[in-house]
């Protein structure tokens, strides 16, 4: 990986920046240059969330020359934004690194992804959403198996941000020749089993941890090692 890349941590927009803190503090311990940006949106506007997500995203890197490449690093539902969030940046990209992330196709909605990993859940989520509920919800008792520690699950739980159908069944785009930088795949929870075939099946680089969808918060220098040698690999 080039000496002046900057690793872009980017979170899933049904929770916050808290997702990537430990790992961009394990990383600046190495030296090595880290932005976490928040992804912004607001539900009353007519703009689509994910070019809301790509716009906060440019914004959190205007102050970086347009000629440093980055690492774009996502994780959960991120992971179908990488390709947007890389068209609203002048910058060249290094890698793509999927963590226990969804993998775009385009113009799919987040809907669609959910049923090809998993379609009888996914039609009962779809059902969930049109009677008008919304998605996640969790308290800190819901993510006590994932996410052991007390301080940061209530953290977690003061930045989750319910969405309703209209956010699930939004198309996003993806731009013809994407990717167009290394992809590299890494596995953390069963759910990500499809994916994670798939990023295998396309012939990325693909890891697997046994572990929660959050595992970044409970062994963040584990998650930062991993990170940094799959993506100092391709080079």
């Amino acid at each position: 990986m080039p000496d002046n890349s900057i690793y872009i941590l980017i979170h899933s927009p049904l929770v916050g920046p808290l997702t990537w803190t430990l790992v961009a503090d394990q990383m600046r311990q190495k030296n090595i240059d880290v932005v976490v940006p928040t992804l912004i949106d607001s539900a009353d506007s007519e703009i689509p969330f994910w070019k809301q997500h790509a716009k906060s995203v440019s914004q959190a890197l205007a102050h970086i020359p347009v000629n440093t490449p980055l690492t774009l690093v996502a994780h959960s539902g991120a992971g179908p934004l990488l390709p947007v969030i890389r068209e609203s940046l002048a910058n060249p990209v290094n890698a793509y690194v999927f963590v226990d992330a969804g993998i775009p196709r385009d113009g799919a909605t987040r809907l669609d992804l959910m049923k090809i990993e998993d379609p009888e859940w996914a039609d009962q989520f779809q059902e969930e959403l049109e009677r008008g509920e919304r998605f996640p919800t969790w308290s800190v008792d819901d993510l006590r198996a994932v996410i052991p520690g007390e301080l940061l699950r209530k953290q977690m739980v003061t930045e989750i941000r319910p969405r309703g159908l209209s956010f699930f069944t939004e198309s996003i785009p993806v731009f013809g020749g994407w990717p167009d930088a290394a992809c590299v795949y890494i596995q953390f929870s069963a759910p990500y089993k499809q994916p994670a075939a798939q990023a295998r099946g396309a012939g990325w680089p693909t890891y697997e941890l046994e572990a929660g969808h959050f595992h970044m918060l409970v062994d963040p220098m584990t998650v930062t090692d991993l990170i940094i040698e799959a993506v100092d690999k391709l080079n």
